[in-house]
């Protein structure tokens, strides 16, 4: 679940000029002016045996810089809140939440650049990946010394992003749809805050001092 979740996290860049309609074009027109978004999504992981696990989905937001709320509502109800600060983990199933620092290892996702396209080429190696399923699609190779997956792939409609995929180093995929994207919606003010509800575990370090690695000044 980490390794996912610092996939949907990131700090990214300005991209050249693109050629007519290709998946970077599709992106660069996407992300014009865009401060949040909100979409829904399911995801599914595939082993490198090639079995396909249950299938999840639940809603997204995401705020520039680097806030997140991931909300799982099938098969299992799970919360993820970025705040910037801190990253949230709260399974009311288990009344546990899990809190660590929002630290540099979140600074690395594909999905952020989104709402940043500010250090794409800095951070990825950044390339057309072709057309397939109807979609274009751009190919990221992390540039880290120890990346958190093989490569991700964001695959574009004509107007939305439609998938996103990644494959770690073990050769597990983790395929993401989304549908009905919302460009800019109004947000309510908590939604990027999280407080333990009472009597939960709370596991990790919840204290108010955090590392916080901001995108833009």
């Amino acid at each position: 679940m980490h390794k996912i979740l610092a996939l949907l996290l990131l700090s990214l860049v300005s991209s050249p000029v693109c050629a007519a309609d290709s998946a970077r074009a599709r992106l660069a027109a996407f992300s014009a002016d865009l401060h949040s978004v909100s979409a829904s999504f399911e995801q599914s992981v595939t082993g490198a045996s090639g079995h396909r696990g249950e299938v999840s989905s639940g809603k997204m937001m995401l705020q520039a810089p680097r806030q997140l709320r991931w909300h799982t509502t099938s098969p299992f109800e799970q919360l993820i809140v970025a705040d910037g600060s801190k990253v949230w983990i709260y399974d009311p199933d288990l009344e546990q939440v899990s809190v660590r620092k929002q630290g540099a290892e979140e600074a690395h996702s594909p999905l952020t650049v989104l709402t940043d396209l500010g250090q794409l080429d800095a951070e990825f190696v950044v390339s057309e990946a072709g057309e397939r399923d109807g979609l274009r699609w751009l190919k990221l190779v992390s540039r880290a010394s120890e990346p958190e997956f093989a490569f991700a792939e964001l695959g574009f409609a004509e107007s939305d992003l439609a998938r996103m995929r990644f494959e770690d180093a073990l050769g597990n995929t983790t395929e993401i749809r989304f549908s009905d994207w919302k460009r800019d919606p109004r947000l309510p003010a908590d939604t990027f805050s999280f407080s333990p509800p009472a009597g939960v575990d709370v596991v990790g370090d919840a204290e108010a001092d955090a590392e916080v690695f901001p995108i833009k000044d």
